[in-house]
């Protein structure tokens, strides 16, 4: 083992010891392994107090070069993942993922340098993070949505199941994790609220879902306990938790079905720009959505595109609403 596999060994450690998620502790090592693996082939470099800031800036030029997936952390993970196989494979890597590459390298060398002080000088220092280009995220037309709650076979359990955690993704806001991880004693029938604890921080809040979507999940309820004893409100047909990845597929399936692209994170987009639209404010929403402040929500959903804007001026006109 090299020093520097040693030291992410380490860094991993403590990563783990933080309570990250495994999603987030797998990025972090993926994309560090990719970058010592470059630091090897390219410059024989195996020590972290070798890395020199323009290693990192070449490395940077290196990626943008490359395409996607053509390279791995892990050679084993080619008969896993099959990245040439992919519609993508070699395409240009996005400035969103280049930043993140590079955040993911400054927390390792941060670690090195003010953590640990395995290293006398860090040489992410002085290198600006990458501005990623800002796409408009696309909302959904309500015709849209609908064909795709339709594609779901609600006759069979995975189908009606899938049904409704699309429903309550769209009604609450709810990020798919906190979604699949609901047990049926968050939710208050009553009052139409869930309780919602970050796994990371222990902190709590409440969405709350409608009334059409609280009949919806008494009616989901009884079937749910009919066929299954499971802790959870959303199982699998076997009883245990269900993964974001198989939830996924079948949102993108029944969205292809019916010519729709759609992906979970959609869905809480969603929520968020139609709670806007709708004449929500942002104060409310960033309350609802768990963000830190409402500065993070506006930054992550102030992009409506003009279309969207005009519909709101129409319906919040001085003129129109004063009668003037």
């Amino acid at each position: 083992m090299t020093d520097i596999e040693f030291q992410l060994e380490n860094f991993m450690l403590y990563c783990a010891s933080k309570n990250l998620s495994k999603k987030t502790l797998a990025s972090y090592e993926q994309t560090i392994r990719l970058f010592i693996r470059y630091l090897s082939d390219q410059h024989d470099i195996k020590d972290v107090k070798k890395v020199q800031s323009g290693h990192v800036r070449h490395y940077i030029k290196h990626i943008k070069e490359r395409g996607k997936y053509t390279v791995v952390g892990r050679e084993s993970s080619k008969q896993v993942n099959f990245p040439d196989n992919r519609t993508d494979y070699g395409k240009p890597v996005s400035s969103t993922t280049i930043a993140n590459y590079l955040r993911i390298i400054k927390v390792f060398f941060n670690f090195l340098h003010q953590i640990e002080n395995e290293i006398m000088k860090n040489p992410c220092e002085k290198i600006e993070n990458i501005k990623p280009e800002r796409k408009i995220k696309k909302l959904l037309e309500p015709m849209e949505l609908k064909r795709v709650l339709k594609a779901f076979d609600t006759t069979t359990f995975h189908g009606y199941r899938n049904y409704m955690v699309t429903k309550l993704l769209l009604d609450t806001g709810l990020r798919i994790s906190e979604c699949l991880a609901l047990e049926p004693k968050h939710l208050d029938l009553i009052h139409k609220t869930i309780l919602v604890t970050n796994p990371k921080n222990k902190q709590e809040r409440y969405v709350y879902f409608s009334p059409s979507t609280g009949r919806e999940l008494r009616r989901w309820m009884r079937y749910r306990d009919f066929y299954s004893d499971s802790l959870y409100l959303f199982p699998t047909t076997k009883g245990t938790q269900l993964k974001p990845p198989l939830y996924e597929k079948a949102l993108r399936d029944a969205g292809k079905s019916v010519d729709v692209s759609i992906h979970p994170h959609q869905l809480r987009n969603n929520f968020a720009k139609y709670y806007i639209l709708n004449g929500g404010d942002w104060f409310t929403l960033s309350r609802i959505l768990g963000h830190s402040s409402v500065e993070v929500t506006q930054k992550a959903y102030l992009d409506f595109t003009d279309t969207e804007i005009r519909k709101k001026y129409q319906i919040h006109s001085p003129v129109t609403l004063l009668d003037l």
